[in-house]
């Protein structure tokens, strides 16, 4: 069969999961013929996925939110506000889609949570048309789950959230929900609960116990709070990792404080030896996390991220926070109890994907 993916571009994630669908589909005789990706002036395609995705490339821009205030928190409001003032830019990437999909002729198309891909086939209707199913794909999907129960207050503050993902996944084939752990299973037969998808490189690199916190910001604004946190405990090392378009490769604050770009082989390898992990609680880098026992201090940076913090917590991933209290982290180190059920329920994930993905399925072995 043939796949064209298209992939939000927001983030590390969605990057690893198209990378282990696709090294998945191939190793079962399949082919990925071209990525689509949506992306916004500030972000970059990480190098890593550049390097390793083995299929044409094509961008095309794509909503996304916007930061304030040395580009911490993103503002849902303006965000909203830029998103709709820019019609015309995603008229031309609906078109840029339905162009892609007419050239490639792929068999189905798997959607990594991109808005405007949902918005082309609500719109052109490829399934009817041109017998193209889609396929969503995203951890966000589990909260159209009518199993997954949150609170009052977090079924307010997650509705946007419920929204957006429903217009990813218009006219959606099926809808696959990526979880730290299995979960009933819906009416709605469209929705399957699926493990998350680590790539191979996450089983090649074994844990050790280092004695640094590793970290990971997604936004440069937070520098100045890790700053301040290691000014009062210098002798305790960092080793963090961010998207600064314009740092060097590495910068070394002193001996026991380095920030790197970042990269894909260099980032497991850190967070394999580190003590502790710091990040702003992206899906996959939490999912690594737990795969390794490593305890994790998640600062969530938008409401996609707030989610994920609720869920992993759920799952004994670690503690959320406003802000980068790194002694935080360490309290909590001594009691770390995660899922003893995760690697065992991540081991399925090949022969679940396979068998909802793929007309022709033959289980095989897990890992």
């Amino acid at each position: 069969m043939r796949f064209l993916f298209t992939v939000q571009g927001e983030g590390r994630g969605h990057f690893t999961q198209a990378l282990s669908l696709a090294a998945m589909l191939r190793s079962h005789g399949h082919d990925v013929v071209a990525v689509l990706v949506g992306k916004s002036d500030s972000r970059e395609i990480p190098s890593f996925f550049m390097d390793k995705i083995e299929a044409p490339v094509e961008l095309f821009s794509s909503p996304s939110f916007t930061s304030f205030y040395k580009q911490k928190r993103p503002n849902i409001f303006i965000s909203v506000i830029k998103n709709f003032s820019r019609p015309f830019i995603f008229r031309k990437s609906i078109l840029f889609i339905r162009q892609q999909i007419e050239k490639y002729q792929p068999d189905k198309v798997i959607n990594f949570y991109e808005m405007i891909t949902g918005m082309a086939y609500g719109i052109y209707r490829f399934d009817k048309k041109m017998g193209v199913q889609m396929i969503s794909v995203a951890h966000q999907y589990v909260l159209m789950n009518p199993n997954y129960k949150t609170s009052a207050e977090q079924d307010v503050k997650f509705y946007l959230l419920r929204m957006l993902s429903r217009i990813t996944s218009t006219r959606a084939e099926k809808i696959l929900a990526l979880s730290f752990r299995d979960m009933p299973v819906p009416k709605d037969k469209r929705i399957v609960i699926v493990p998350p998808l680590l790539r191979s490189e996450v089983f090649e690199t074994k844990p050790s116990d280092g004695n640094y916190i590793h970290g990971y910001m997604l936004n440069a604004g937070y520098f100045d709070e890790v700053m301040d946190w290691h000014e009062s405990h210098p002798d305790i090392p960092l080793r963090f990792f961010w998207d600064k378009k314009d740092a060097e490769e590495v910068t070394e604050i002193d001996e026991n404080f380095t920030l790197q770009r970042l990269s894909d082989e260099q980032f497991l390898k850190s967070m394999a030896g580190c003590m502790g992990y710091a990040t702003t609680s992206g899906f996959e880098s939490l999912c690594e996390a737990l795969y390794y026992r490593k305890p994790v201090l998640m600062v969530p940076v938008h409401v996609e991220q707030e989610f994920n913090a609720y869920d992993a917590a759920l799952s004994g991933v670690g503690i959320a926070a406003k802000k980068f209290k790194l002694g935080d982290l360490i309290q909590f180190i001594p009691t770390y109890a995660p899922d003893p059920y995760f690697k065992e329920w991540v081991n399925q994930a090949e022969n679940r994907f396979i068998k909802e993905i793929c007309d022709d399925y033959k289980p095989t072995e897990s890992l």
